[in-house]
């Protein structure tokens, strides 16, 4: 079973950054390493599931023209619109999924820290949502911490290996370290950006 909301409120109830994605080195590296995994320059449109408090959303808005950022809890919705406030091509929306993908398309995905708390059965079915979403040379980015966490259906190997399994895509790049991996898949089997300038 997927976790619900209430395991997401608990976290927030005494803590704005349950994670100290603002204060750990860590979180700041791994943010800086998957903003360099990204091929291209710039992207038309990103969607951000569990964006958190919009810290790597932030840095996401500027690479494309149009960011959807979504999370199941509302204290983070209401964080990651106070970080956002001012781009005005960024939009945060309160959704638990898979049952609140959103329609259209995108050229970017952008899972980041999402897949443990899913079941196997919601995380494929994601992952379905995922390649249908994706535009004709489109992209997703995963990221996972590789350690289990108490409470979670998954832990981040389980996440990557049923991506490994299920994705029909292309994978271009892998980044794995001791304590997360970070990988790239394409609808194309090369991405080369050949515009030096973004949106």
């Amino acid at each position: 079973m997927s976790l619900d909301a209430q395991y997401f409120a608990d976290l927030y109830a005494s803590n704005d950054d349950p994670w100290a994605f603002r204060t750990r080195w860590y979180e700041r590296r791994k943010r800086d390493l998957t903003l360099a995994s990204l091929p291209r320059q710039c992207y038309e449109r990103v969607f951000e599931p569990a964006c958190a408090n919009g810290e790597l959303s932030v840095l996401l808005a500027e690479r494309c023209a149009d960011l959807l950022c979504q999370d199941i809890d509302a204290t983070a919705v209401a964080l990651a619109r106070q970080r956002l406030a001012g781009v005005s091509h960024a939009r945060v929306e309160q959704g638990h999924l898979p049952g609140d993908w959103p329609g259209g398309q995108f050229d970017l995905i952008v899972l980041s820290e999402i897949g443990y708390y899913l079941d196997p059965t919601d995380w494929l079915q994601v992952i379905e949502q995922s390649v249908a979403s994706l535009t004709y040379d489109g992209g997703l980015l995963v990221c996972h911490w590789r350690h289990p966490i108490a409470g979670c259906p998954q832990d981040g190997r389980e996440v990557h290996a049923l991506l490994a399994r299920h994705l029909p895509l292309y994978p271009l790049l892998r980044h794995e370290e001791a304590d997360f991996l970070l990988e790239y898949w394409s609808c194309q089997p090369s991405v080369v950006d050949l515009d030096e300038t973004c949106l």
